[in-house]
């Protein structure tokens, strides 16, 4: 195992890229504590791949250097660099059985017989499969072939990092939630560092301890699945981590009090007068229906959902989402929304910006 320094690494698919606008990959400094589990999170195309391939060694970056354990391996192989890639659609040698695929890449290191033996049956008891081990692997469902993919990426010991690439894509809906929680079982037995790309956020929460966004090639935020959710670094992460995301408002900003079409917001904090563009954002969760406090909407829809109601509205001409508790009863004259104070976060062009508390603006929300 190691940690993995990313130092100035940045990629373009271009021969000779002429501004920021040509890179794939924007520059990314972080380091991947060894042991830990990670998860790179964003939409297709925001260069998660492209990352993944260039720590992994498929793909030599356009500048900067990469470190496992402060060893410089930016123009190593793959091999030398010592690590298992789980690919999004399941590598498998048919001809073999289930127990022949994952010993392969221990009899190839030419391990002891018993080891392998031994390694084989606790991978297999770990993610389900020791009924199957003398199974061939030809004709296997597709979650059976993935998890012998997965079994296979962490048989090794020695490995300095296991990397997935949305390796559950192909997997049915009611079978990832299995094979996650499969996944950081085999992380919290062997301690792998191990770093895992998807779009899905579900998976992204529940595997890993820390998530890094990426949107458009650059590194957003990285932050616990909590802090994602409560305090997001950029509008984009208050977009994506949520289900709804987070609602945005442009707003004018004066000290405590954010201005919108007239009416006033109190905040928690204070943020003085920030010239650029000011956007608020609050979640669903933290915005209140009431019958004559707060801003006026008008309610477009309703959705119950069993133990939650979502209320799409609109406000002063954008559509924002309320999240009500399945017990309360929506009324014909709540008509008017609210904030809490202490969950609204402010943006200065796309960036998060803290304010000075006040202990104020928190009064009659509870």
């Amino acid at each position: 195992m190691a940690s993995i320094a990313l130092q100035d690494l940045a990629h373009s698919y271009f021969a000779d890229p002429k501004s920021e606008s040509d890179f794939a990959l924007k520059e990314v400094n972080h380091t991947w504590a060894d042991g830990h589990a990670y998860a790179l999170l964003g939409p297709s195309g925001c260069g998660k791949t492209t990352l993944l391939n260039i720590m992994s060694g498929l793909l030599q970056p356009t500048r900067g250097r990469i470190l496992f354990d402060d060893v410089d391996v930016t123009t190593a192989s793959t091999a030398e660099r010592n690590i298992a890639q789980v690919f999004q659609f399941p590598v498998v040698y048919d001809t073999m059985t289930v127990g022949e695929n994952l010993a392969f890449p221990l009899r190839n290191r030419r391990k002891d017989v018993q080891y392998v033996s031994d390694r084989v049956d606790q991978v297999a008891q770990m993610i389900g499969l020791e009924e199957h081990l003398h199974r061939k692997s030809r004709g296997l469902t597709a979650d059976l072939k993935q998890k012998i993919s997965l079994g296979r990426g962490v048989v090794r010991e020695d490995v300095n990092a296991v990397l997935f690439d949305e390796p559950l894509t192909v997997i049915d809906p009611h079978l990832k939630w299995e094979l996650r929680t499969q996944l950081k079982a085999l992380h919290r037995e062997f301690g792998h560092t191990m770093i895992y790309v998807t779009h899905d956020q579900t998976e992204a929460l529940t595997f890993a301890e820390k998530v890094v966004v990426m949107h458009e090639g650059r590194v957003v935020q990285i932050g616990t699945p909590r802090e994602l959710f409560e305090t997001p670094a950029h509008v984009f992460v208050g977009y994506f981590i949520g289900s709804p995301g987070m609602n945005f408002l442009p707003i004018g900003l004066e000290g405590n009090q954010a201005i919108i079409h007239g009416e006033k917001i109190d905040l928690a904090q204070d943020y003085g007068n920030p010239d650029g563009e000011i956007v608020l954002g609050v979640r669903p969760e933290f915005a209140r229906l009431t019958k004559d406090k707060g801003l006026p909407i008008r309610i477009n829809r309703i959705q119950d959902a069993g133990r939650r109601k979502f209320v799409n509205a609109n406000l002063f001409g954008t559509q924002i989402n309320i999240v009500v508790d399945a017990g309360v009863e929506i009324e014909a004259d709540m008509t008017n929304v609210a904030f809490d104070p202490r969950n609204i976060s402010i943006f200065r062009n796309d960036w998060r910006i803290e304010g000075r508390a006040t202990g104020t603006g928190a009064e009659g929300w509870s």
